[in-house]
């Protein structure tokens, strides 16, 4: 980006700090009160928050200004300190278009809540890892009891309202293996936006003076929920089959869409698979912002709203040079590989792998990745050759079923079925082919 375009910048906001009423067993931000010890009030005060606020209005040289709200578990906060928020955006936006994000996994959501989402048109991203079995593998509360009825409840009120939703679904150990099974099950819930977020966490016995591991520890164990490389390029590759036949341009599949974008050469607008990042920070509590949402740790510390303005920490040297790493420390593996235009390292704090020759700074997932893109590049590029005609890309949908009756007719009633289900091709897709 030049110096005369709008600098853009995203800040994960935590307005409650790591504090939630789950205790999922995966979950990387719960251990971030080890860096607040002895705080009683995880509550964003109400002088960080006009702070903020203001800041962020002033510093965005963008036409909208977007603020994304996550924890820890935002609504504890209740709908008040959120109509405080909608006062302070509304003193300070000069009638500049304000959106607004908020990440929550559903449990306390009520018809106050929904009705305040929907009059002030949050977009709302709900934590839903599948089915109940699934779901509840991992994500429980404090108890260590399942969630899914509480936030399946909180779903259904999202429905009810008519609020804006979206899925995050963390793809871990234990739902990798039912690719299938999640996806159909987030489309039927309604999930017209689907964001599959891999769930890798290393497991460092040491872990440094604040009880915290750092990204830059050396070790590449990973803990028993976080997905395996291989098991998450077939599950990406599992719904991109599903997805490509039945689905494109009624589900939008996060992942699928910045790829397509990364085919094109448009650049991606997510920062994981963008060539530098150091443009999504994150802000505590109690002011203080940090590189990123996953670097949440003393030494990643940028300063203070209090103390300096949001638009000098976004761009101090130390961030800069933060972003640039990314592109400037790959391995020379992943400089030669023939998919980096798509994947670019994806994200730094899985490359604690060693390449073949022995260099540090391979990415934990690029396995998985590397058969997802490979696998997925004859559709990218027929679907890039539609919009560049101006067409729809879902038009691809009829040229891939027509393509699978075509190749079904010469497998062998016995033989393994070619969409890889497991089952002879008598006993699945050949029943549905004319």
């Amino acid at each position: 980006m030049s110096d005369r375009e709008p600098y853009a910048f995203h800040v994960m906001t935590k307005p409650i700090g790591p504090i939630c009423n789950l205790d999922c067993a995966y979950c990387f931000y719960l251990e971030k009160e080890a860096i607040y010890s002895g705080n009683r009030r995880w509550a964003m005060p109400d002088e960080v928050l006009e702070a903020y606020i203001r800041d962020t209005i002033a510093a965005t040289q963008t036409p909208e200004v977007a603020f994304a709200w996550q924890g820890g578990e935002p609504t504890l906060l209740g709908v008040p300190f959120f109509q405080r928020v909608a006062e302070l955006q509304r003193l300070y936006s000069d009638g500049r278009p304000i959106s607004n994000a908020i990440q929550t996994n559903g449990t306390l959501l009520d018809d106050d809540w929904c009705r305040f989402l929907r009059d002030e048109q949050y977009l709302v991203g709900l934590s839903l890892d599948g089915p109940r079995d699934l779901h509840d593998t991992y994500r429980v509360d404090k108890q260590g009891r399942p969630s899914f009825d509480a936030v399946w409840r909180g779903l259904e009120l999202l429905k009810m309202h008519e609020v804006t939703f979206n899925t995050l679904t963390v793809v871990n150990r234990a739902n990798s293996e039912r690719p299938l099974e999640v996806y159909r099950f987030l489309r039927e819930v309604g999930s017209g936006f689907i964001q599959f977020i891999p769930l890798v966490e290393r497991a460092l016995p040491d872990a440094g003076p604040h009880g915290l591991a750092s990204p830059l520890a050396p070790g590449d164990a990973v803990t028993e929920w976080s997905v395996r490389p291989e098991a998450f390029g077939a599950f990406l590759v599992r719904v991109f089959d599903e997805w490509v036949r039945h689905d494109v341009g009624k589900v939008f599949v996060q992942t699928f869409d910045v790829t397509l974008g990364n085919w094109m050469r448009l650049g991606s607008a997510l920062c994981v698979f963008a060539e530098e990042c150091g443009r999504g920070l994150a802000l505590e509590h109690n002011g203080d912002l940090y590189a990123c949402d996953h670097y949440v740790y003393p030494e990643y510390r940028r300063g203070n709203i209090m103390e300096a303005s949001l638009a000098q920490l976004v761009r101090t040297p130390e961030q800069v040079r933060f972003g640039r790493d990314k592109r400037d420390c790959l391995p020379a593996q992943c400089r030669s590989c023939d998919v980096l235009h798509l994947c670019n390292g994806e994200c730094p704090k899985h490359r604690f792998q060693r390449a073949t020759d022995g260099e540090p700074g391979l990415n934990y997932l690029c396995a998985g990745y590397q058969r997802f893109f490979r696998h997925v590049g004859p559709a990218m590029e027929a679907m890039a050759a539609l919009l560049r005609q101006g067409r729809a890309p879902a038009e691809i949908m009829a040229r891939q079923r027509d393509a699978d009756r075509a190749a079904l007719r010469t497998v062998g009633r016995n033989d393994p079925c070619p969409c890889g289900s497991g089952r002879k091709h008598k006993h699945c897709c050949l029943r549905s082919t004319p």
